[in-house]
């Protein structure tokens, strides 16, 4: 299909931890992980011969009519890990975009109520409930309105470029209490809406961090009027932030998560995880004739335990590892604006001018091509963010490839 974005020729042919092999023999340092899927490596030893005992075993026999022990497991394992007090409970698509569809057609069910709010910026999914609450390319919805009703679009807290043109931390979380001194006092009825959805980091929007105090705001005032707050934890989840996810770090107990890409490293899997008193939908309200696969499921038991014996924290230290020496990288090459992230979620933010902050979306296509001819694998984010997500099994020799690689794109013309 003409509508794939493939940015740079690379075949894949095979793949050992963060290194991917084309046809031709040549190898690559792999910084994208399938779009921060391969959690665990490409190929990792234990997730391969769990695929393969669980193919032997059983392939298909779809849990939303029966019963199959690594769906029950794995239901189990999710909801003592979900961020928050339970009891949880969990339904399971194959994506992330079935997970937000699951959270959005949830949030309504039990709520009974029609709005919702998302944040510019975001992208939750293409399939339609996910994409009308995406707000991160025009090129994403166009020719498909009319699109949900009833979703409208909020600031996020971008501090690098604030649409209020106010500084962190004097602002004091203007793009939050604007939702309720002024939206709810003026365009929507706070008891009308029935979930917020965000991102605990803008993933797509460009790999943006905010403040502690912007989920926590917002938090409050979803709990003020009896919002449920919608945690995309899709790309954030699973470890690769430092912790299982991301939400931990600002302290937010959210009602429901959305988690897919790193959950199963690389099988397809979504899991959407809400308080059990959330997720009270009768029987036949939704389901999925694929979602949650034993052979996905049995993968993903297999990512969670390698996660929790040292993955996270292997992620945090390295993350680290990289953002400083991005950092470092600043102070030498001025197209660099901004380095944010948290643990191997990681964003660089290329600038024509940094007093301007005039975007520099064409050198950051060719950065990502300079490094492609030089053997270093990357994707962007935003209209002109580096967006550095490696397997969380990267280690710090790998990490310095990484960073030597794009010094010396750095210090070359742009093609």
């Amino acid at each position: 299909s003409p509508s794939y974005t493939r940015i740079y020729p690379l075949v894949a042919e095979s793949g050992d931890g963060v290194w991917v092999r084309d046809p031709d023999g040549n190898t690559f340092l792999d910084f994208t992980a399938g779009i921060a899927v391969c959690a665990t490596g490409h190929c990792h030893p234990r997730v391969v011969e769990a695929i393969r005992e669980q193919a032997g075993r059983l392939l298909h026999m779809s849990g939303t009519d029966f019963y199959y022990t690594p769906q029950i497991h794995l239901a189990r394992s999710l909801t003592a890990l979900a961020p928050g007090a339970g009891p949880w409970k969990a339904y399971f698509g194959n994506s992330g975009a079935e997970a937000v569809e699951a959270a959005f057609k949830l949030s309504r069910w039990h709520t009974r109520r029609e709005l919702n709010l998302a944040f510019f910026g975001a992208f939750h999914g293409r399939t339609m409930g996910a994409l009308s609450l995406t707000a991160s390319k025009t090129i994403q919805k166009k020719h498909y309105n009319p699109l949900v009703p009833g979703i409208t679009h909020v600031p996020y807290a971008y501090c690098y470029r604030c649409p209020y043109h106010l500084c962190y931390p004097s602002c004091a979380t203007a793009c939050v209490t604007w939702i309720e001194d002024t939206l709810f006092r003026t365009t929507v009825p706070p008891e009308e809406v029935a979930a917020i959805f965000v991102e605990p980091v803008q993933g797509e929007g460009g790999y943006i961090v905010p403040p502690p105090e912007f989920h926590q705001e917002l938090h409050r005032i979803a709990r003020k009027y009896g919002i449920l707050y919608v945690a995309d934890e899709v790309q954030s989840g699973m470890g690769r932030t430092g912790r299982m996810f991301a939400m931990e770090h600002f302290s937010v107990e959210p009602d429901i998560v959305a988690v897919a890409k790193g959950i199963a490293s690389g099988l397809p899997l979504g899991a959407t995880l809400a308080r059990s008193h959330i997720m009270n939908w009768e029987a036949g309200s939704h389901a999925s004739t694929f979602g949650g696969n034993p052979i996905s499921c049995q993968a993903a038991l297999a990512t969670i335990q390698l996660l929790q014996e040292g993955l996270m924290d292997n992620a945090a230290l390295r993350g680290r590892e990289l953002m400083d020496g991005l950092r470092s990288m600043q102070e030498n090459v001025e197209a660099i604006g901004d380095v944010r992230g948290l643990g191997l979620m990681v964003g660089v933010e290329l600038v024509k001018d940094r007093e301007t902050k005039e975007r520099a979306g064409t050198l950051r296509d060719a950065v990502i091509r300079q490094a492609f001819q030089k053997g270093l694998l990357l994707l962007g984010c935003g209209e002109n963010v580096l967006r550095l997500c490696p397997a969380l099994t990267v280690t710090s020799d790998e990490v310095a490839v990484c960073l030597d690689i794009l010094d010396s794109v750095f210090r070359e013309p742009a093609s």
